[in-house]
């Protein structure tokens, strides 16, 4: 399948990014290609990582790369990565504000 990045995506990366430069800008350039990686490899075997908990009706699932959350959601042709956010984030707000 193809993988979609959303702009909203994209924008958590370059965040992260730039969070991490702040310390180590070496690091930040491969963290956040291992995270693209991570993002790309959903289109091989879109369903091997879980439903949301609590938000399983969304259809939006989440895949754990170190201290960050990838969420997407598979569409007909492709998988939607909606954001990536380190896991103690409020990501239920961000992702789920009615519920």
């Amino acid at each position: 399948m193809i993988v979609v990045v959303t702009d909203e995506a994209a924008f958590d990366l370059e965040r992260i990014g730039d969070a991490i430069a702040q310390d180590n800008p070496t690091r930040a350039i491969t963290f956040v290609r291992e995270l693209r990686l991570s993002c790309e490899s959903l289109g091989e075997f879109p369903k091997a990582y879980p439903l949301v908990p609590r938000y399983e009706d969304s259809g939006v699932r989440r895949r754990v790369h170190g201290n960050y959350l990838i969420f997407y959601r598979i569409g007909i042709d492709t998988v939607d990565v909606l954001h990536v956010l380190h896991g103690a984030m409020d990501y239920a707000a961000l992702l789920f504000p009615e519920g």
